[in-house]
């Protein structure tokens, strides 16, 4: 595996779940974070975890994807699919590692790293508790925030966005 910065010390053992907000969404759009976190989840990917690396830190790229498969095959069709989705939108990893060994794959994007782990993997290197100091992207927030801004809605509430509070009648003379 590729060196990696020195763990950072938490203020507070809180955890760091954030609200994802529409600049943050736009920003991992852009990256590819959601497209690479979609690609999981379209492969069956369990614990998907999205963390968001602070900026004034140690760390040396944005946000780690880090995901499970439960046996080699399913961890590397993950890593096909994250890899194919990505190529589509012109963004190519910079660094693959660890996939023919199918225990821990990583894809190095720059400003994202998708991490693919077995099972057993995972527990014994503990990401989430490495990097504890980092933002916790909750997935349930993402898909919230990515329906809101800039989507096409129904007809119907379209209508009733627009509906305009009735007049008050007008007295008789």
């Amino acid at each position: 595996m590729p060196k990696s910065a020195s763990p950072r010390t938490a203020a507070s053992t809180k955890s760091n779940a954030s609200k994802t907000t529409a600049p943050a969404l736009v920003r991992m759009e852009r990256q590819g974070v959601l497209s690479a976190v979609h690609a999981c989840e379209n492969k069956k990917a369990s614990e998907i975890t999205l963390l968001e690396l602070e900026k004034g830190s140690s760390a040396f790229t944005d946000y780690f994807v880090i995901c499970s498969g439960s046996n080699p095959r399913q961890m590397q069709a993950i890593s096909d699919e994250v890899e194919q989705q990505l190529s589509k939108s012109g963004l190519r990893p910079q660094h693959i590692e660890g996939y023919n060994q199918a225990d821990w794959i990583l894809l190095d994007y720059v400003d994202f790293v998708v991490h693919v782990f077995s099972e057993g993997a995972r527990r014994f290197y503990d990401l989430e508790r490495l990097w504890k100091s980092a933002k916790r992207v909750e997935l349930a927030d993402l898909q919230k925030a990515a329906r809101k801004p800039g989507r096409k809605t129904s007809s119907a509430a379209r209508r009733s966005a627009v509906r305009k509070p009735p007049a008050p009648a007008r007295k008789k003379k």
